[in-house]
């Protein structure tokens, strides 16, 4: 049991490991996050949305935005579309489930706005819904994928795609990449940035 535990967490420092020396993947990192900083000069928000442990991704992406990451500062407004079961329950019994997150997006983004997808396949459908109308209202969009990309490659603005093939992997990597970001968005807006 110990080689197996020991296996795991050798498997996913190798999946970062591979992250850390992929220049495409850290300059699209750097891209997101400027972006996102960009939108929230601009008074826009960040929507996220996933499903299953990708949901509970969005989750904990928005609450570190909206509450804290490093230190105090005032809170940068961002939404989980999987959190509200009265919304997702209404849109899954009166449009189905493919629509769960276009549907918020339609009533709740506007032109400006950040979507950030979070999809270990790159083809779940709801999140290939709601990048159809991110393209439709101008809302820039960022999808966290495994390595294939899937669909939603096609469809983003940037595809973060994180080389490994194994769905544990590819969600312990969304978390890390999601973390780099709101630091660098807490820094660069409330911080001294880094520029110097």
């Amino acid at each position: 049991m110990k080689d197996y535990i020991k296996r795991q967490i050798s498997d996913s420092l190798e999946t970062k490991q591979k992250i850390l020396f992929n220049e495409t993947i850290l300059e699209q990192i750097r891209q997101a996050a400027s972006k996102c900083v960009e939108i929230y000069k601009n008074g826009n928000k960040t929507l996220i949305a996933g499903n299953g442990g990708s949901a509970a991704d969005a989750q904990h992406i928005a609450g570190e935005f909206v509450s804290r990451f490093y230190f105090d500062r005032p809170g940068i407004p961002s939404i989980a579309l999987t959190t509200d079961t009265s919304i997702l329950t209404a849109i899954g019994n009166d449009y189905g489930y493919e629509r769960l997150f276009a549907r918020q997006l339609e009533a709740n983004g506007v032109k400006g706005d950040l979507f950030i997808g979070i999809s270990t396949s790159g083809n779940s459908a709801n999140i290939l819904d709601a990048l159809k109308v991110c393209k439709i209202k101008g809302i820039f969009s960022v999808g966290f994928s495994g390595e294939s990309g899937g669909k939603m490659q096609e469809l983003c603005d940037i595809c973060i795609k994180v080389p490994s093939k194994e769905t544990p992997r590819i969600q312990e990597s969304h978390i890390l990449i999601g973390h780099i970001i709101c630091a660098i968005v807490e820094e660069e807006i409330f911080g001294k940035g880094f520029a110097n």
